[in-house]
């Protein structure tokens, strides 16, 4: 009989002692560990003067987070501890990071208010993170508003929020006057991220059988651009989902007139069978 995996045991008064962990349940961890690595190495890329990197340093924490919970539940690694050190990196990778990045690169400019934005945004990423973990465990919410986001997600937050750097890579001048755009831009990111607008997920779309191999043609197509023309493609890429966003808050607000209409005709339904039922035979 095989003992049961117990990843800690007493050991005095210290506390619980570590003894064996398989592989497969530090991976994960690892990868998060090093995409919180890839977000600090972006903070001290920015305090040199190398935006470009660091820039690029964000968008690979953004790409190490999004791959490592999914490793997590591929190899059946999930734990109580992966979900703090997510929650964590995110924290780091997609509030503090991008805000000390883009203050660095343009918002010190604008002075006091450029530090006020700076500090808005991280605090809203975190209060955004806090209402994600809270949301995940509300098991009463009606399963189709699961494919819904309250708020912009963070790694798209903080991609969006990076986009006064992509227009100064392709010759924006980072004058002062940009420089309170950009925190008026700052400031309108951090609302969109705890704001109640419901952003579609697309974690339940489902793709047709005879439009696998173009929607992957389509993917690599977007990689390839992504690779020969990083800022004008990450640029597009921003406006689009900005424009995205109302067309998803319609489309959440139609889904639930339906739903709704539904649950009014079934309870409709119900309240009639019943009082048939009840009704006294004549």
């Amino acid at each position: 009989m095989v003992a049961p995996f117990k990843p800690f045991e007493p050991h005095g008064s210290g506390g619980p002692r570590i003894r064996e962990i398989p592989l497969r349940m530090v991976l994960p961890n690892l990868i998060t560990v090093l995409a919180i690595c890839a977000g600090l190495s972006g903070i001290r890329l920015a305090f040199e003067g190398r935006f470009e990197s660091a820039v690029v340093m964000v968008l690979l924490a953004a790409f190490l987070d999004g791959i490592d919970g999914r490793l997590a539940r591929m190899l059946k690694a999930t734990s109580r501890f992966g979900a703090q050190m997510d929650s964590l990196a995110d924290i780091v990778n997609f509030g503090v990071v991008p805000a000390l990045v883009l203050y660095a690169y343009l918002l010190d400019k604008a002075g006091s208010l450029g530090w006020i934005a700076t500090l808005l945004f991280a605090i809203a990423m975190g209060l955004r993170l806090a209402r994600f973990n809270v949301l995940d465990e509300d098991l009463d919410r009606p399963a189709w508003q699961a494919e819904y986001f309250v708020g912009v997600p963070a790694p798209i937050g903080a991609i969006t929020l990076m986009l006064p750097m992509y227009l100064g890579f392709l010759g924006l001048e980072g004058t002062r006057t940009v420089a309170y755009i950009g925190t008026g831009f700052t400031i309108l990111v951090a609302f969109l991220l705890v704001s109640r607008l419901p952003v579609y997920s697309g974690k339940k779309l489902k793709i047709k059988r005879e439009h696998l191999l173009p929607v992957m043609l389509l993917a690599v197509f977007y990689v390839l651009l992504l690779t020969v023309y990083p800022w004008q493609t990450l640029t597009a890429s921003v406006g689009g989902y900005l424009l995205f966003l109302p067309l998803s808050a319609s489309a959440y607000a139609r889904r639930s007139r339906i739903e709704a209409t539904a649950a009014a005709a079934a309870a409709e339904a119900a309240a009639t069978e019943n009082k048939a039922e009840t009704k006294p035979d004549a």
